[in-house]
């Protein structure tokens, strides 16, 4: 599978393409003049998908995805647009809420717990926007101004990116250290 995959990449139609991106990709970020380093985060996320995030220097940058599905019921076709939000030197205003939940990031072998703010406010030297549309076969992109407000799985991701920046002192507990209960009819009637 990863012969046919990898001949399937060279193929010469294939590279003229990748090439093609790549250069429009170096023309993006020099329009939007920011530091390449700073754009890394935005293109892991496209590339590889989820949250990203890079500390160079005194710069740092996150890049956070926002995933939205539009679905017509009487055609039966949809689309889920993703849209990347990256922040230049981001900086959390406010949070609001707690939310327990089981995370793995990709350094870490297994998930741990950890607890998110539900709702987040962020600002940063600069804010863009990307929009990747399955549909148009387009990645759009703009400029923002901040602040921004979040909440659910957005501010989950910043708030986890942003702990990439600053390492939390919070203790960490991992799903092994959850007990098992198995529920029968007569213990609780609710749940099965």
């Amino acid at each position: 599978m990863i012969l046919k995959t990898i001949g399937d990449i060279l193929k010469v139609s294939n590279i003229k393409k990748m090439l093609k991106f790549a250069v429009e990709e170096k023309r993006i970020i020099e329009e939007l003049n920011i530091p390449k380093e700073s754009f890394l985060p935005l293109i892991f996320s496209i590339r590889f998908g989820g949250d990203w995030s890079v500390v160079k220097n005194s710069e740092s940058s996150i890049a956070v995805k926002e995933k939205v599905t539009r679905y017509d019921e009487n055609k039966k076709i949809g689309y889920t647009l993703e849209k990347i939000y990256l922040f230049l030197n981001p900086k959390i205003l406010s949070k609001e809420g707690t939310v327990y939940r089981l995370e793995k990031c990709g350094n870490e072998k297994e998930r741990k717990l950890v607890k998110r703010p539900y709702k987040i406010t962020i600002d940063g030297k600069t804010i863009i926007k990307a929009e990747l549309d399955p549909m148009s076969n387009e990645i759009r992109i703009k400029k923002l101004r901040g602040p921004l407000t979040f909440k659910g799985p957005v501010a989950y991701g910043i708030s986890h990116e942003m702990e990439h920046l600053k390492p939390s002192k919070e203790e960490e507990k991992y799903f092994w250290e959850f007990k098992w209960n198995l529920l029968t009819d007569a213990k609780n009637k609710s749940f099965i």
